[in-house]
């Protein structure tokens, strides 16, 4: 599988909330994490973020994701995707009981990866925009 598979593979994984045993193939066991957000100040291990993602979609079991753009760097080992989610809070979980409010938000990752595998990831996004949007803000 080449980067482009491998990251296309994870972004997938991640998204649908398959958590860190649908990711792990596609990453280095220490693959590190790392999100200017305060709701991810936390995680800083690929692991533990593929594991919010996964709780995330508890609260909102809607949670699905628009794919923007994907761009390969092979000089720098580096994929970029954007993306937006989108869901409503109809499940049980979050901050407190269901709001009923959807969401919209942008978002990218930037996986760097090291040999054949994801060895970090960035996340950019804007949690607080996000959090008002849902009501948990």
């Amino acid at each position: 599988m080449d980067m482009e598979q491998t990251a296309r593979a994870f972004f997938e994984a991640c998204e649908t909330g398959g958590g860190w045993d649908a990711c792990k193939p596609y990453c280095h066991d220490t693959a590190s994490f790392a999100c200017q957000a305060d709701a991810l100040a936390e995680t800083v291990t690929l692991e533990g973020y593929a594991d919010w993602m996964k709780g995330l979609l508890g609260p909102i079991p809607d949670g699905r994701y628009e794919l923007r753009a994907f761009a390969v760097d092979p000089a720098r080992s580096t994929v970029v995707a954007a993306a937006v989610f989108h869901g409503t809070h109809t499940g049980a979980g979050g901050p407190g009981a269901p709001t009923g409010r959807s969401v919209q938000t942008d978002y990218a990752y930037v996986m760097r990866f090291d040999g054949d595998r994801i060895a970090h990831m960035t996340k950019i996004w804007n949690d607080a925009q996000a959090l008002r949007q849902l009501g948990w803000a």
